[in-house]
């Protein structure tokens, strides 16, 4: 194993309790028009180099094994996203290791879907003692409300988030990471396993579990490979990074987004 993946699979995931408390109401954040970001084109990342696969236009793709009404093949980015992680997976490429993409922008209708008809019938479904603000608060902790303005636009909708994992360049295989893609309960939260690290205090102790330890290892390693390329990560998906949007700014600190709502790619 190379010495710089040892170290990023050493290094643990803080507590990520206060990034979900920054998150509400990230919509809020402004959007700065001005940016030279701003009107960036959305770019075609399997096109210049990357690797994935539209999670939601494929069928094998659990937990839901269809393809999703309104989506589509390609994986788009904003240009500056695409050439970030082209940095990213160049680094990677030292390693013996590669990005693979599951999602970039996300059409609003496949957003909508996930958000107002099949989140809220799993969360009714698995929680029926949830009244309808349990249901809203449980869905929008995954599914960001579909756009309804361009100042208040989801953050896939902008271009500049994306859902990801990382594989082994020689095999194709991905890197254990714990859960699923889209497995939206605790488990997918980035810090979930340092929290069920056992040991007490000092967090000594190892997991029975190779798996688990396995997992621990590699969040580590895609939560600080992102978070050194100025990436925000998604403090319930350790899947979901994102560079300049609202979510990432609200995050980070920057006082507006560099983007809005993309447009859809023709």
């Amino acid at each position: 194993m190379h010495p710089d993946v040892l170290t990023l699979r050493q290094k643990p995931i803080p507590d990520l309790t206060p990034a979900r408390a920054r998150r509400v109401g990230y919509r809020d954040q402004a959007i700065d028009k001005s940016s030279p970001h701003f009107n960036e084109p959305l770019v075609d990342a399997v096109a210049a180099g990357l690797l994935g696969k539209n999670y939601y236009h494929r069928a094998d793709n659990p937990p839901y094994y269809r393809s999703v009404p309104g989506s589509i093949k390609n994986l788009y980015s904003r240009q500056s996203v695409v050439e970030k992680l082209l940095a990213v997976d160049k680094k990677l490429a030292g390693w013996g290791l590669k990005i693979f993409l599951h999602d970039g922008f996300r059409p609003r209708a496949v957003q909508a879907y996930f958000h107002d008809v099949w989140m809220p019938a799993e969360v009714r479904r698995r929680h029926p003692q949830f009244d309808e603000a349990d249901v809203k608060r449980e869905t929008e902790a995954y599914w960001a409300a579909p756009t309804s303005g361009d100042m208040s636009p989801a953050p896939h909708e902008t271009g500049a988030a994306v859902d990801m994992t990382l594989m082994v360049a020689a095999t194709g295989a991905e890197l254990y990471m714990g859960s699923i893609f889209d497995d939206l309960s605790s488990l997918a939260h980035p810090d979930y396993f340092e929290r069920r690290l056992p040991g007490g205090e000092g967090k000594t102790a190892l997991f029975e579990s190779f798996s688990d330890e396995e997992a621990l290892a590699n969040r580590r390693l895609i939560y600080w490979l992102m978070a050194d390329a100025g990436f925000a990560s998604h403090p319930n998906e350790w899947w979901h990074f994102s560079w300049g949007d609202q979510m990432w700014a609200r995050l980070h600190a920057v006082p507006a987004a560099h983007y809005g709502l993309a447009a859809m790619p023709r």
